[in-house]
C-alpha cells in the first residue's frame, strides 16, 4: 500500500501541473510545449528508470549496494550529459516549425523547459537507487513519506513560479517537476542511511564478489533498454499526432489524458517492486501474487472506465483540468479507449516481476520492442488510413501495443515453463 500510494501521489502531479499551466496565459501554445519537454526529459532518463527495479533485486551487502551505486553514478553523468544536448540544439524547434503544423513557439517553449529540468534526469537516478534501497530494507513507508515531500515541493514551486511570476507556463511546469523531485532524492538519501549502515555490514553474504561491472551491464541493459524503449513512445506518439489532423488539439489534450490513465495505471506499476520483494525465494507466493495482481487490475480499470464513460470525465477535464470545453469533448472518446489500459499494466507488470526474480531479463526488452513497433504502425495506420486525429490514434495505437507486448511474454513463460518442466 505505500508503494501503491507512492506511484499514486507521483501521477497527481501531472494533473496538477496541467491545471495550472492551463489556467496561465497562451495555455493552447504552453501545453503542447510542456508535453513535447516533458517527453523528450523521459526519453532521456529512460535508462536509469528501472534503477528501482535494480537496487531492489540486488542490493544485499556493501559490495553489492557499492557495485551498484558506482553503476548508477555513470549512467547520471551520462544522461545528464545527453539532456543537455538536447536542450542546447536547434533540433526541437526546427522539428516543430519545419515538419510538425504547429507554431514556432512551441518548440522554443520546449526547448527552454528542457533546459530548466536538466538536472532531473540524473536526480531521478539517484532519487530510484535509493529507494530501491528502502524496499529491499522493507521500508516502504518511508518511500511514500519522500514521495509526499516532492508533491508539496512541487506544488509550492508550480504556485509561487505560475501566480508570482511572469514564467511562461512550459517553464512553470519544468521548474516545478525538478524543484520536487530534488527535495525527493534528498528525503530518499537521508531516510536511506540506517538501511545503508545495515547493508555496509554485510560481506560475503551474496554472489557479489561475481558481480562485475560487465554482469551488471547484461543485467541491466534489457531493462534499460525496455524503459527507453517505453518512454520514447512519447514524444514518438506525439511527433506523429502533429503530422495528424488538429495537430495542436492533440498535442494539447494528450498529456492531459495521460496524466489522467497514469492515476490509474499507478497502482499496477507500483506492484512490480513489491511482487519482486514478496515472491519468496523459491516462489512460494506467487498465487497469491497473482490473485492480487488479476484483482488489482479489474479494479484499476473498472474505475477509469466508470470515470471515461459518465459525465466525470467532463467534470475532470472541465472543472479540475482547467480544459476548454471544446478541449474536454476532444479527449473524450481517446480517454474511453485507454480505459483498458490500468488492466494491461498490471498484467505486463506481473509478467515482468516473474522474470527479474529468475533474473531473465532479456524477454522484456522483446516485448518492449515489439509493442514501441505495433504502436508505431497502428498510429500511421490510423492517421493515414482512416484519417483519425493525432489524439485518437495515439489512444488506440496504445491499446493495441500493449496487448502485443502482454501476448509475447505469455507466449515466453510458457515456452520457460515447459524447459523447465522437462529439465
Amino acid at each position: 500500500m505505500p508503494l501503491a500510494m507512492t506511484w499514486l501521489m507521483m501521477s497527481v502531479e501531472g494533473p496538477l501541473l496541467a491545471a495550472i499551466i492551463a489556467r496561465l496565459p497562451e495555455a493552447k501554445v504552453n501545453l503542447a510545449a510542456y508535453g513535447l519537454a516533458y517527453a523528450v526529459a523521459l526519453v532521456v532518463e529512460s535508462p536509469i528508470i528501472n534503477m528501482l527495479t535494480a537496487a531492489t533485486a540486488l542490493v544485499q551487502d556493501r559490495l553489492s549496494f557499492l557495485k551498484l551505486r558506482r553503476y548508477n553514478n555513470i549512467l547520471n553523468i551520462s544522461i545528464t550529459l545527453l539532456m543537455l544536448l538536447a536542450g542546447a540544439t536547434s533540433a526541437l524547434p526546427w522539428l516543430t516549425a519545419n515538419v510538425m503544423d504547429v507554431p514556432v513557439e512551441v518548440g522554443r517553449l520546449a526547448r527552454w523547459t528542457i533546459l530548466v529540468m536538466l538536472p532531473w534526469p540524473a536526480v531521478v537516478g539517484i532519487r530510484r537507487f535509493y529507494q530501491g534501497v528502502l524496499i529491499a530494507g522493507g521500508r516502504t513507508r518511508q518511500v511514500a513519506l519522500g514521495t509526499v515531500l516532492r508533491l508539496i515541493a512541487m506544488a509550492a514551486a508550480a504556485f509561487l513560479a505560475g501566480f508570482w511570476s511572469d514564467l511562461p507556463g512550459a517553464l512553470v511546469g519544468g521548474l516545478a517537476l525538478t524543484a520536487g523531485v530534488i527535495v525527493e532524492a534528498l528525503a530518499a538519501r537521508f531516510m536511506a542511511a540506517p538501511v545503508v549502515a545495515q547493508v555496509m555490514e554485510r560481506e560475503g553474504h551474496t554472489e557479489a564478489r561475481e558481480v562485475t561491472f560487465g554482469a551488471l551491464t547484461r543485467f541491466y541493459y534489457p531493462l534499460a533498454v525496455t524503459a527507453i524503449l517505453a518512454l520514447a513512445v512519447h514524444p514518438l506518439t506525439g511527433f506523429l499526432a502533429g503530422l495528424g489532423r488538429l495537430p495542436l488539439e492533440s498535442l494539447a489534450v494528450l498529456p492531459v489524458i495521460n496524466s489522467l490513465v497514469f492515476i490509474f495505471r499507478a497502482f499496477g506499476l507500483s506492484y512490480q517492486e513489491a511482487a519482486i520483494a514478496l515472491m519468496g525465494s523459491k516462489g512460494e507466493n506467487e498465487s497469491v501474487l497473482r490473485r492480487f495482481a488479476v484483482m488489482l487490475g479489474a479494479c484499476t480499470s473498472g474505475s477509469l472506465a466508470l470515470l471515461a464513460f459518465t459525465p466525470l470525465a467532463l467534470v475532470w477535464y472541465e472543472d479540475i483540468s482547467g480544459l476548454t470545453p471544446d478541449l474536454a469533448h476532444f479527449a473524450l472518446a481517446p480517454t474511453q479507449i485507454m480505459a483498458l489500459m490500468p488492466a494491461l499494466t498490471v498484467t505486463l507488470v506481473w509478467q515482468r516481476s516473474l522474470l527479474v526474480t529468475i533474473k531473465r531479463t532479456s524477454p522484456i526488452t522483446w516485448s518492449s520492442g515489439l509493442e514501441t513497433a505495433v504502436i508505431v504502425a497502428a498510429m500511421l495506420t490510423g492517421l493515414y488510413l482512416f484519417d483519425w486525429t493525432g489524439a485518437l490514434a495515439a489512444a488506440t495505437a496504445y491499446i493495441l501495443g500493449r496487448l502485443f507486448g502482454c501476448a509475447f511474454l505469455a507466449l515466453e513463460q510458457h515456452r520457460y515453463s515447459t524447459r523447465t518442466a522437462l529439465g
